[in-house]
């Protein structure tokens, strides 16, 4: 039994990633390691993660077992995940944060059965029709990283989808990130007013109308090219997009380092060069290293939940944890919630009624 007086207790889904929960269990001896205001519910079969747990002396105060037996496999359809899932390790992680056991939940396994699953155990915030996959993005602003969303949850978008998930994307970037009035953008094909899909003009006049009441700043219509730019801190795309984008820059990542490895290693004196540029490569390599910004935000829900990447290693997984920590330690799922009822007040008020809309969203920050 972990000992929880005065620790974030974290709910973590030990099965279903690529490494097994060996990896799992790594990646939270080293959260423990840097953090000792984290207690954790870690799900899975009993007999296999106290074997695990029993070669880490730093966990065992920390983690309480919740036996599960059966695991959702990536092969898994998330409509069967949802009539038979009851007795898996990613249910059971679910469950914890709906029973108010833990505040987040982490889980690397099968995306679309993790976030049909959190919709149906935890249920969408009220008015919120589309849940959306927040992801981070190395940046040239000052925070290192831009908030683009939805990377995936669900490859359709409506104006006012698109305007929820500007408005959760604020409090991602103000909660998590430390942005205080962040600035928001719009993916399109081009900046121009005329450019785009009905859907993104009327998202454009939507979020504009919303930006002052909301405490963001809407830089308008950007293009791919300003993902990892500084001229917005959260991007809003609809989930096709947004999940093409980020396969397209984990892998042009992953070819610049390739091409990096084979120049240095072409002559000796090209092996000789990279031993003098060891530090500067050590740095880029960790500044565009996917490990270290790996968890997606599931936003919109009753609940917290952040899905590490299903190749995860113990870095990732650590990675993922460090985030979950710092979004429960900021109750962000509070803050998003009261956000969204702001807005959803403002679309009931008449325009011009007197200190409705003013005075119902500059209460306090979320």
């Amino acid at each position: 039994m972990p000992d929880r007086t005065d620790r974030i207790v974290i709910s973590v889904d030990a099965m279903g990633g690529d490494q097994g929960p060996a990896a799992v269990v790594a990646g939270l001896a080293q959260s423990i390691q840097k953090n000792p205001d984290i207690a954790f519910l870690l799900h899975g079969p009993q007999d296999e993660l106290e074997k695990l747990l029993s070669r880490r002396r730093n966990l065992r105060d920390r983690v309480e077992i919740r036996h599960a037996a059966e695991v959702v496999t990536m092969e898994d359809r998330p409509s069967h995940v949802m009539r038979t899932g009851n007795g898996t390790s990613m249910w059971s992680a679910l469950e914890s944060v709906r029973n108010g056991e833990a505040t987040v939940a982490v889980s690397c396994g099968n995306t679309g059965a993790l976030m049909a699953l959190s919709i149906v155990r935890l249920r969408r915030l009220p008015g919120v029709s589309r849940p959306a996959i927040a992801v981070l993005w190395p940046s040239r602003n000052p925070q290192g990283f831009n908030v683009m969303l939805d990377a995936g949850a669900d490859i359709r978008a409506d104006a006012h989808d698109l305007l929820q998930f500007a408005l959760m994307g604020t409090s991602y970037a103000r909660n998590g990130m430390e942005v205080k009035r962040p600035r928001i953008g719009l993916l399109n094909v081009g900046t121009e007013q005329g450019k785009g899909r009905p859907e993104l003009q009327e998202a454009h006049k939507l979020i504009s109308q919303h930006a002052e009441d909301a405490q963001y700043d809407f830089v308008g219509f950007v293009e791919g090219r300003d993902l990892p730019g500084d001229v917005a801190d959260v991007i809003v795309t609809d989930g096709f997009t947004g999940n093409v984008a980020l396969k397209t820059g984990e892998g042009t990542a992953g070819l610049i380092g390739d091409l990096l490895r084979q120049s240095f290693r072409a002559s000796p004196m090209s092996r000789l060069a990279a031993m003098m540029a060891y530090t500067s490569l050590r740095r880029l390599n960790k500044r565009i290293d996917p490990r270290r910004v790996n968890g997606g935000v599931f936003l919109g829900l009753n609940g917290t939940v952040v899905k590490s990447h299903g190749s995860a290693d113990a870095t990732g997984v650590s990675a993922a944890v460090k985030l979950a920590f710092l979004l429960a330690q900021s109750q962000f799922s509070e803050k998003v919630a009261a956000r969204l009822a702001s807005v959803g007040q403002l679309d009931h008020d008449a325009p011009n009624e007197p200190g409705s809309a003013h005075q119902n969203t500059k209460k306090g920050q979320s």
